[in-house]
C-alpha cells in the first residue's frame, strides 16, 4: 500500500511538472509576442487565460493531494473551504475558455451558407464574450451548492450526531450541480466537434466533384481543430469520471489509493491538453521545438 501510494505520488508530481511547464510556457510565448507587436489576437487571449487558469486547476489540485497524502494539518476548515471554492473557479474556467477555444475554431473554419452561422462568424468576439459572460451564473450556482456543501461537512465534523442522510443527500446533491456545470461546456464542445467533422466532410465532397488535389490546406485545418476538440472531450471525460469517483471514494473508509489514482487521471486533464494546444498552434509549436534544440 505505502509503496503503490509512494508510485502515484511520483506520477501526480511529474504530470504536475510537465502540466505548469506545459501552461507556463504558453502564458511566457504568448506576453512575449503581445510585448513584441503589441498586437493580442483573439486566439492568443483565449489561450493565455485558458493557460492562467489551468496552472491555478494544478495547484489546487496539489494542495488537495498533500493534504491527502501527508494528512497535513494546515488543511484545516478554512484553508479546505478556500480550496474547494478555488477549485471551482480555475476548474470552471479551464472549461468555458477550452468550449470558447472550439466554437472560435468552429467559426472560423467551418464553411457553412446559413445565415445565423455567418451571422456568428462576423460576430465571433462578441460570440465568445457572450459564452464567457453566459457561463457566470452557472459559477455563481456552483458557488452556492459548494457553500451549502462545505457547511454541512463543517457542521458534521463539529456535530457528529447530524444525520447521515442529510450527508448523503447534500453530497447527491453537490455531485448534480457538478454535472450540470460541467455538462453544458461538455455539450457545447461535443456540437463544436460534430459541426466541424461535417464542415470537412462538406468540404471533401466538394472537392471530389470539383477534382481538386488532396493537398488542400482547409483539410488540414480542419483536421487539426477536430482533433484538438476530440482530446478535450476525452481527457474531459476522464477528469469528470475521475473527480465522481474520487467524491464517492472519500465517502468510504481508508480509500486514499482510489483518490490519489483519481487525482493522477484528473491532472491528465489541464496537463497534456496542453501540450496538444502547443502542438496545434504553429508559433508555439515553432517556439517549442526552437526550445527543444537547445536543450538537446
Amino acid at each position: 500500500m505505502a509503496l503503490l501510494l509512494w508510485l502515484l505520488s511520483i506520477l501526480g508530481a511529474a504530470i504536475f511538472i510537465l502540466g505548469n511547464f506545459a501552461n507556463g510556457f504558453i502564458v511566457l510565448v504568448k506576453c512575449i509576442d503581445w510585448r513584441k507587436r503589441w498586437k493580442f489576437s483573439l486566439v492568443d487571449q483565449i489561450l493565455t487565460a485558458l493557460a492562467v487558469s489551468r496552472i491555478g486547476l494544478l495547484w489546487v489540485i496539489l494542495i488537495n493531494w498533500q493534504a491527502i497524502v501527508l494528512n497535513s494539518d494546515l488543511f484545516n476548515l478554512k484553508v479546505r473551504m478556500v480550496s474547494h471554492f478555488a477549485w471551482i473557479l480555475t476548474n470552471h474556467f479551464s472549461n468555458w475558455l477550452t468550449t470558447s477555444l472550439g466554437v472560435f475554431y468552429l467559426l472560423k473554419i467551418a464553411n457553412f451558407s446559413s445565415l445565423p452561422f455567418l451571422y456568428l462568424k462576423w460576430r465571433i468576439r462578441h460570440v465568445l464574450l457572450g459564452i464567457i459572460l453566459g457561463s457566470l451564473p452557472f459559477l455563481m450556482f456552483h458557488f452556492a451548492m459548494g457553500s451549502i456543501y462545505e457547511t454541512v461537512q463543517i457542521n458534521f465534523e463539529r456535530n457528529t450526531t447530524l444525520s447521515t442522510k442529510l450527508i448523503h443527500v447534500v453530497h447527491i446533491s453537490n455531485m448534480t450541480a457538478e454535472t450540470l456545470v460541467n455538462v453544458i461546456p461538455f455539450t457545447m464542445s461535443l456540437t463544436s466537434l460534430v459541426l466541424l467533422v461535417f464542415s470537412l466532410w462538406k468540404h471533401l465532397k466538394k472537392q471530389q466533384l470539383n477534382d481538386e488535389g488532396s493537398q488542400d490546406p482547409s483539410i488540414k485545418v480542419h483536421i487539426r481543430a477536430i482533433q484538438t476538440v476530440i482530446s478535450f472531450l476525452v481527457l474531459f471525460i476522464i477528469f469528470f469520471l475521475s473527480l465522481v469517483i474520487s467524491v464517492w471514494s472519500s465517502m468510504g473508509v481508508e480509500k486514499k489509493v482510489i483518490v490519489l489514482f483519481c487525482m493522477v487521471l484528473g491532472t491528465l486533464y489541464p496537463s497534456v491538453h496542453s501540450f496538444i494546444l502547443i502542438w496545434g498552434n504553429k508559433k508555439l509549436k515553432q517556439t517549442f521545438v526552437a526550445l527543444w534544440h537547445i536543450f538537446d
